[in-house]
């Protein structure tokens, strides 16, 4: 794992002394550092500056909704999209309404994939001394859903709807956090439940597990499998989640609470996406160091493994369909010359 140490929101400055021969001078925008978006990023960063392909200033815990439009308008290099962010760009929608359809279809079309990987697989998650009844309890409970503004929220709202039929401020209390004070906001109480993204195992709520343990409600299996769990597992950017329940699957001091030994949530998919005017060189170059350092990149973190990295199958990618952005032309160069195959679909 790397030894860097990072702080959300602060531009860090990657492999500045070693790559004196670097090619290209580049900013990025990500996630949370301990995200598996993040350290893709860093990753890739930290072996473009050791081959001399780039040098990358990362500035990490930012509004990803922001930093997809910066690509788009030329004025960030790459960032860490979830593919429902492209869509709603393309459609002037959501949090891109004020831009409206021309004008965010436009943008949209400025932007191009290099890899792909899962963000995380959204659940609810309680206090064990909390006695919190799952997602059926969530009626006139107060729930932690994550910060004010961006995807994370809008799918937590939307998977409580899914479940109970409520929306916030109707049948439940919702407040609204930035992610620098997630584990405080946990730990301190104010919230009864929470729907977050989480990994396996997961930085945020293994912090948090320390202060008692916690208990995880895998999405009622009936919701999951109906029409509208299927439909809401296809949206664009999203993923349907089922995975086996094993010993610390979300970390030590957490439980996992369901109907038949899975957990099941929906996970948000994506990628690191570039202008599509970037150069074809550096485009393949950056797609490049990230096949080749997938082993090393997945061994960053304990998450890393699950992540989805170096997956080209559109279940798991969330290219095609509704996703109106494909990889670069480098990018496919990388992977077709690394033995993968990309649907026609993905492809410019």
């Amino acid at each position: 794992m790397s030894k860097i140490s990072t702080i959300a929101g602060v531009l860090l400055t990657l492999g500045m002394t070693t790559t004196a021969h670097a090619q290209a001078n580049l900013t990025g925008e990500t996630t949370p550092p301990t995200e598996i978006a993040a350290q893709s990023m860093f990753g890739v960063a930290e072996l473009a500056a050791a081959s001399g392909l780039a040098n990358i200033q990362i500035a990490a815990g930012q509004t990803l909704t922001n930093s997809v439009q910066n690509v788009a308008e030329g004025k960030t290099d790459i960032a860490a999209a979830p593919f429902v962010l492209p869509f709603l760009l393309s459609k002037g929608a959501g949090p891109y309404a004020s831009i409206g359809a021309e004008t965010g279809a436009e943008l949209a079309s400025n932007l191009s994939v290099l890899y792909t990987y899962r963000f995380a697989v959204f659940g609810l998650s309680a206090y064990e001394s909390k006695n919190f009844g799952g997602w059926d309890a969530i009626e006139g409970a107060t729930i932690y859903n994550g910060p004010p503004r961006g995807a994370a929220l809008n799918k937590a709202r939307a998977m409580a709807r899914l479940a109970t039929g409520m929306d916030e401020g109707k049948g439940y209390t919702g407040i609204q956090v930035n992610w620098g004070q997630a584990v405080s906001t946990i730990t301190e109480g104010s919230a009864d439940a929470h729907i977050l993204p989480m990994n396996f195992p997961d930085a945020r709520h293994s912090q948090a597990a320390s202060s008692g343990g916690m208990v995880v409600h895998s999405f009622p299996k009936a919701a999951f499998e109906g029409e509208g769990g299927t439909k809401f597992g296809k949206a664009p950017g999203s993923a349907a989640v089922v995975q086996p329940i094993e010993d610390d699957l979300f970390g030590p001091n957490i439980r996992v609470v369901s109907e038949d030994g899975f957990f099941r949530g929906f996970a948000d998919i994506g990628g690191d996406v570039v202008n599509a005017s970037m150069d074809e060189e550096l485009a393949y170059g950056l797609t490049k160091t990230f096949i080749e350092g997938l082993d090393e990149i997945r061994k960053r973190t304990p998450s890393m493994p699950k992540g989805w990295l170096g997956e080209v199958d559109t279940a798991k990618t969330g290219m095609c369909g509704p996703n109106p952005i494909k990889y670069h032309p480098g990018a496919v160069r990388a992977w077709e010359e690394a033995g993968y195959t990309l649907p026609d679909c993905a492809k410019p």
